[in-house]
């Protein structure tokens, strides 16, 4: 029997022929070009709000209740292969990896705080991680929910 943590292990590079590892770099990088050229023009178009910026707290929060979701939803249809696999890497670390930037975050933390605003600073970078994480569990408790079929090839 296996564990779920054995279940949704990546696939070991060193297990397969090399061109395999292509397809998971191409839809990594597909889903990563559509999702940061959306996070750079929903970033531009989102206002500070009171000096904090808050376009980059909106981005983190907004991707972390759908990186909880699909990832969770995914794992319970079965092992971490196949097309599985594809979804996760082109939803998962592609589109919703390159929605999110946690670096922003740090960049603006360390803006507010050149700017001596530490309090704003903490619970600016505080508040988003808090946050973004009630969001992924709320997100994975979603995907715990969805109907599932043990076993099914999705």
């Amino acid at each position: 029997m296996t564990d779920e943590l054995d279940r949704n292990e990546p696939l070991d590079p060193d297990s397969g022929p090399r061109r395999l590892l292509l397809r998971p770099l191409v839809l990594v990088a597909l889903g990563g070009a559509a999702s940061t050229t959306a996070r750079y023009l929903l970033g531009e178009t989102i206002s500070d709000v009171a000096g904090t910026p808050f376009g980059i707290f909106a981005i983190n929060l907004t991707g972390a209740f759908p990186l909880g979701w699909p990832i969770e939803a995914l794992a319970r249809y079965g092992p971490d292969s196949g097309r599985r696999r594809d979804l996760r890497l082109l939803l998962g670390t592609g589109v919703i990896g390159g929605f999110t930037t946690y670096s922003a975050l740090a960049a603006d933390t360390a803006v507010l705080l050149r700017d001596g605003t530490p309090w704003l600073a903490a619970a600016h970078s505080l508040g988003t991680v808090l946050l973004g994480a009630v969001a992924t569990i709320v997100g994975i408790a979603v995907g715990r929910h969805l109907p599932c079929k043990p076993g099914a090839n999705a």
